[in-house]
């Protein structure tokens, strides 16, 4: 990508979101199944299976991976993202020491984590990970592996945001402007026992990152939620939000479901996400392993002996 490309993120940059545009609606998968890719080990990706996995977050902002490792392996997404650019954990407070966080329903009552929707049995709504927190700690890559699945339920929901991106600026451009505002959306500060446990966080839904050489890559803030939290009061913010929460509970094609089996996991660009409410098996409950990273999925990793450098996919545009 040739240095001062144009964004086609740009509103005044017509031509160049019509070029991204098509080639991102040439690339749409057709179905989830055109998302997943299968592997050997997550942990020692061989050349082909890393260049397939780049390949398909490259075009999606996200990749399934199917694997046939089903143990209890902690370091798994730790190591599997290392291999794909991802290095900056976000060691936030109700991860572990190692900066992963297990996903399970606490049995702690009352605990930390039992305070959290993701650590109960409750369906999740639409959201990105890290939503709450500052410019400076962007969450813009994960890694979700499954350990084990629900008895019943716990499918989760998928959507890319450069799709929701087109939807939203297709039908009015207004509305992507209102939600690149710095004060778009505001969590507020979150209190505890010992007072302001989190600051009031204030910033846009939509955001362009710059990249190597130039390019350009979308990210995007959101949730669902509708109490904690402020928009800014104006009517095409409000249209906007309203348009998203439209969206996001329709049936359009392209917002993919899937239940996570053991061995199977997400790689992504930290896309929109929800997951349905789930009834645990007693003997096996439902176990992931969340690894949230600072990165974009995609930087050249470090020589791997199982690995050889292949062919970097065109991440930015």
């Amino acid at each position: 990508m040739a240095a001062n490309t144009p964004s086609p993120f740009d509103l005044d940059q017509p031509q160049a979101y019509a070029r991204w545009r098509a080639a991102k609606l040439a690339m749409q998968p057709r179905c989830v199944e055109d998302l997943v890719v299968d592997v050997a080990d997550p942990r020692r990706l061989l050349a082909a299976e890393r260049t397939a996995l780049l390949d398909t977050c490259a075009r999606t902002n996200m990749v399934i991976y199917r694997s046939p490792v089903i143990e209890e392996d902690k370091a798994l997404p730790r190591r599997l993202g290392a291999q794909l650019g991802l290095q900056r954990l976000d060691a936030n407070w109700l991860a572990d020491e190692d900066g992963i966080s297990p996903i399970a329903v606490s049995t702690q009552r009352p605990g930390a984590r039992a305070d959290f929707i993701p650590y109960t049995d409750k369906p999740i709504r639409w959201h990105t990970d890290g939503y709450y927190h500052p410019q400076s700690r962007r969450i813009e890559g994960m890694v979700l592996h499954c350990v084990r699945a629900a008895g019943e339920g716990g499918v989760s929901g998928l959507v890319d945001h450069d799709r929701v991106y087109i939807a939203l600026r297709d039908a009015n451009p207004a509305w992507v402007r209102a939600l690149m505002a710095p004060d778009a959306m505001t969590i507020p500060e979150r209190t505890d026992e010992n007072g302001v446990a989190r600051p009031a966080q204030s910033g846009p839904v939509f955001s362009v990152l710059a990249g190597p050489d130039g390019g350009h890559a979308l990210h995007m803030r959101y949730t669902a939620r509708t109490r904690s939290i402020a928009w800014q009061d104006d009517a095409d913010t409000r249209a906007a939000v309203a348009f998203l929460e439209q969206l996001l509970s329709s049936d359009v094609p392209w917002i993919y479901h899937v239940q996570l089996q053991p061995g199977m996991g997400l790689v992504c660009n930290n896309v929109p996400h929800e997951r349905s409410g789930f009834i645990d098996h007693p003997q096996r409950p439902r176990l992931l392993y969340r690894a949230r990273y600072l990165d974009r999925v995609g930087a050249p990793p470090a020589p791997h002996r199982h690995a050889p450098q292949a062919a970097q996919p065109e991440l930015w545009v």
